[in-house]
């Protein structure tokens, strides 16, 4: 049963015993402050450490406004860290009955969203832009927007195109790791909010707190990452904070089990000879977690500039599993090179490098084709398909005259690789291997060639699968495409002719 100390913070009975499941008491200052004036519908603006846990406060309130008045709420989180902020908000949400989902793609929430079967969706930029302009997501039908982490964001064109429909009297909600960033947005989009955790403006910034050790990990990767930790410090004693508890459960299967001398903590931290902060601190508790013992800061990507703001000095970790990884790389290309060596050097080539050879140092001579070799490593060469394997990537298909670049809607931000776009093509839409060329890999987006014959359908058949749990849209990529004129230099997928103008400033 709910607290009647959180009984009276106006949250239901279901968010209030979820929030008090993460760890959130009502004791909390933020969450006296923060729940209730997201439960009345105020708008806010937070200021908070880069990560999802510290908006709980913040979402069970907004929740519990959706289940006692109806209404469609929108969460906009930076795309790394949607699982996160979708884990969050269905954890807040499970025992409501407001029907909520973490749109990895477009396609089902497009589908939900004009069904009328979505109350509370949480999405990247990129993929609410998308909905906005398929008309899938009005913005008219919202009664509350969240925008998360804004300066983690690629582009706040979703925001803007966004904004520019949204009713005057619909709660807006804007949490930042960046003061300066949340100011701005606030005076553009909501300047009657409730301003929380900013710094007094005449405040020197905090002293660092250091020195600090620190490990760059993906988000999903945090609680495996622990394992490698405690096998290379080897500590009498460990202590991870976090914090919420919702990886609490994740964190335990990965640490050894049974072992008093290690710990999973969220609040106070009792001393330790290594402490682990799971989750980026702000100032005050690193100096709290530096006070118990030697701290290590995982560091997932976009918490970079925060951490470097509270902490210092840092001195970065290299764990085997990653040093090993590159070293597997590494001693795959160098096997090229010796085969390449032991199977005898053309002719040809040996009379393009003779006069490098005698000009110039051979080391220089073949760590400058080395460079240009993994740079470039052109689409026609036998060595590039060769090179490419060894990479873990598709074979390079020549590009001819008859090839035609798509556009998939999966980067390397979401754990994409070029090996997962070449499996559902030829297992899914079944594409022959050898028609599949080069593969470029952006933070958002691929662009694949294919032969220009079939590259619309293949698009058209590959639209609506799915790649690392993401429902993923294709494109004929027109600007890329052969035989183009020479000034489309546009990166991006067609445009489409249907799509809403944005309005006018």
């Amino acid at each position: 049963m709910i607290a009647p100390d959180m009984e009276r913070l106006q949250l239901t009975a279901a968010v209030g015993d979820a929030l008090g499941a993460l760890g959130w008491t009502a004791d909390d200052a933020r969450v006296r402050e923060v729940a209730p004036t997201a439960a009345r519908g105020h708008g806010l603006v937070l200021i908070t450490p880069p990560a999802a846990a510290y908006a709980a406060p913040a979402l069970a309130g907004l929740i519990s406004r959706l289940a006692n008045e109806g209404g469609r709420a929108l969460v906009i989180a930076p795309a790394p860290e949607l699982a996160e902020w979708g884990a969050l908000t269905h954890a807040l949400s499970r025992a409501s009955a407001l029907r909520v989902q973490t749109a990895h793609g477009v396609a089902r929430a497009a589908r939900r969203l004009k069904a009328e079967s979505l109350d509370l969706l949480v999405a990247s930029p990129a993929a609410t832009e998308a909905l906005l302009f398929r008309g899938a997501l009005k913005a008219a039908s919202l009664r509350a927007v969240v925008v998360a982490g804004p300066e983690r964001w690629d582009s706040i064109e979703a925001l803007e195109l966004l904004m520019g429909d949204l009713p005057a009297d619909a709660q807006r909600v804007i949490i930042a790791a960046d003061p300066d960033v949340a100011a701005r947005l606030s005076e553009r989009y909501a300047r009657r909010a409730l301003a929380l955790g900013a710094p007094p403006p005449d405040a020197p910034p905090p002293a660092p707190v250091g020195p600090v050790r620190t490990v760059g990990v993906a988000w999903e990767r945090r609680a495996s990452v622990l394992a490698d930790l405690l096998e290379v410090l080897d500590p009498g004693s460990l202590t991870v904070w976090t914090a919420d508890r919702s990886r609490h459960a994740a964190i335990g299967a990965a640490l050894p089990g049974g072992d008093s001398a290690i710990r999973v903590v969220t609040g106070d931290v009792p001393k330790a000879e290594v402490i682990v902060a799971f989750d980026p601190p702000d100032v005050e508790r690193l100096r709290r977690l530096a006070d118990a013992g030697e701290v290590v800061l995982l560091v997932p990507p976009g918490t970079e500039r925060w951490i470097a703001r509270i902490a210092g000095p840092r001195r970065a970790l290299r764990l085997p599993g990653l040093v090993d990884a590159a070293d597997a790389a590494a001693r795959a290309r160098r096997a090229l090179v010796v085969r390449a060596i032991e199977g005898g050097a053309a002719e040809r080539s040996l009379l393009a490098l003779g006069p490098l050879l005698e000009r110039y140092d051979p080391t220089a001579v073949a760590a400058a084709l080395y460079d240009l070799w993994s740079a470039t490593r052109p689409a026609t060469s036998a060595s590039a398909a060769a090179d490419d394997a060894a990479a873990g990537e598709p074979p390079a298909m020549a590009r001819a005259a008859g090839s035609a670049k798509v556009f998939v809607g999966v980067g390397r931000k979401d754990g994409a690789t070029p090996n997962d776009l070449v499996a559902v093509l030829t297992k899914e839409v079944r594409v022959p291997k050898d028609q599949i060329g080069r593969i470029e890999v952006r933070d958002n987006y691929m662009l694949v060639e294919l032969p220009a014959g079939a590259a619309s359908r293949i698009a058209d058949a590959l639209s609506g699968r799915e790649i690392r749990r993401k429902r993923v849209t294709a494109k004929l990529d027109r600007g890329r495409e052969r035989g183009a004129p020479p000034g489309n230099k546009r990166e991006g997928p067609e445009p489409d002719k249907n799509r809403r103008q944005r309005p006018s400033r």
